[in-house]
């Protein structure tokens, strides 16, 4: 039975791996053994998938990321070029810390923007938009706008990423979707 995704020639793919259906790895890339990626995603050129990873149906990886052991990407989550992850908050090169990786996870429909850091242990909330270059070093609420070093939130987005203005009622309409949304004691949610 022939595998129904596509893996670019110069690409290399461990053992024990899970890759969905119309997923796409390109040019250079290595995924590592035992990680899960799931349906129609698509991995970019010079990419690293550590063991164990999990990306979910959707994901678009660009180029030159590196996914390290205890990253978790649910669907929908867009990975700007360059971006990383750390998986370790006091790395030695004397030390080994094999095991004592720290979980984050992505949730779904989140974007991290190019050359971002994700500092580990620090998830990352629904449809949150993380600035190119950003370094996270906290947890990242759903909706927000974080930038800079250390990530300062400055704002909401919608899930068609647009910036969310909300009026004197706590009420804001995506300009692409006209979805509306509630910002109610710092905590955006979909309400149409």
């Amino acid at each position: 039975m022939g595998k129904d995704y596509f893996v670019h020639e110069s690409a290399i793919v461990d053992g024990n791996c899970e890759i969905g259906k119309g997923t796409k790895i390109w040019h250079f890339s290595h995924i590592m053994s035992a990680c899960i990626i799931g349906e129609n995603c698509n991995i970019g050129q010079n990419v690293v998938v550590s063991p164990e990873v999990v990306l979910g149906n959707n994901c678009k990886v660009q180029n030159n990321v590196s996914i390290y052991t205890g990253v978790i990407c649910e669907e929908d989550v867009f990975l700007g070029p360059s971006m990383v992850f750390t998986n370790v908050t006091n790395p030695r090169s004397g030390v080994n810390r094999r095991g004592q990786y720290t979980r984050t996870v992505v949730k779904k429909g989140a974007s991290i923007g190019a050359n971002a850091t994700i500092v580990c242990g620090h998830d990352i909330g629904e449809f949150a938009f993380i600035g190119a270059g950003a370094v996270v070093t906290k947890e990242v609420p759903p909706y927000a706008l974080v930038v800079g070093n250390p990530a300062k939130h400055l704002g909401w987005m919608s899930e068609f990423g647009h910036r969310l203005n909300f009026n004197a009622e706590g009420i804001a309409v995506c300009p692409e979707s006209n979805e509306q949304y509630r910002l109610d004691n710092n905590i955006v949610s979909k309400t149409s």
